[in-house]
């Protein structure tokens, strides 16, 4: 009898289902754009920020969600290592680039018995319930849900089957990998929705652009 593939394997999903992407918080190993301008330690404590406002999303919304984290020191994450996620199911990263890692969780879940799926990272401070809940009504209708972000990349992508070519041939991290995947999406033949745009935090002058919009929320660590 074969083994269960482990990458497949794991608790089932409901029709619903969110993945995030996300790191262990550790000084150096997060947000290393961000260190660059404003440091180590006040990168770790954005990028904590940025997983409580993430975290805070997901609960209001009620979507069920697997956190799939980076950076672990096992197979498995510890306890300490999915702090942050304690009402979440969390699992290790696969090998791979980013495409090649998504389309590797995308696929597991849909195994698992979801119907449609949804992915973010853990960069985009305006992040509401509302962009999660909106994704997956999208999905109602529309084969594929992205929502952008400002630096042409995108926050949010949901599917309603694996969808593998979305995945392949990015130039991840560049201002070109959402105007790349609705090209694909429509090369497929595949009906897409549009979120509203959020703005990612992945530099200082990310940070800075959304201290000066949001005053009231001012106190973000930038030194």
């Amino acid at each position: 009898m074969s083994q269960p593939n482990p990458i497949l394997s794991g608790p089932p999903a409901t029709d619903t289902h969110l993945l995030v992407f996300a790191r262990v918080p550790a000084l150096g190993r997060v947000k290393s754009r961000l260190a660059a301008g404003v440091g180590q330690p006040a990168a770790l404590a954005v990028y904590r920020e940025l997983l409580a406002i993430t975290n805070a999303a997901i609960v209001a919304a009620r979507v069920p969600a697997t956190v799939w984290l980076a950076d672990t020191a096992a197979a498995e994450p510890t306890a300490a290592e999915a702090a942050e996620w304690a009402a979440h199911a969390a699992r290790c990263q696969p090998e791979g680039d980013l495409g090649a890692r998504m389309a590797t969780a995308f696929a597991a879940t849909f195994a698992a018995g979801a119907g449609r799926v949804a992915i973010i990272g853990t960069d985009c401070p305006g992040l509401l319930a509302g962009h999660l809940t909106g994704a997956f009504a999208a999905l109602d209708t529309a084969d594929v849900v992205l929502g952008p972000a400002t630096d042409g990349g995108y926050y949010l992508l949901g599917l309603r089957h694996p969808q593998p070519e979305l995945f392949a041939n990015k130039a991840w991290s560049t201002a070109s990998v959402l105007a790349d995947t609705v090209a694909d999406a429509h090369r497929l033949g595949l009906r897409v929705a549009l979120l509203s745009e959020l703005r990612d935090v992945d530099t200082a002058e990310d940070l800075a652009a959304w201290n000066a919009a949001h005053p009231a929320l001012a106190g973000w660590p930038t030194t």
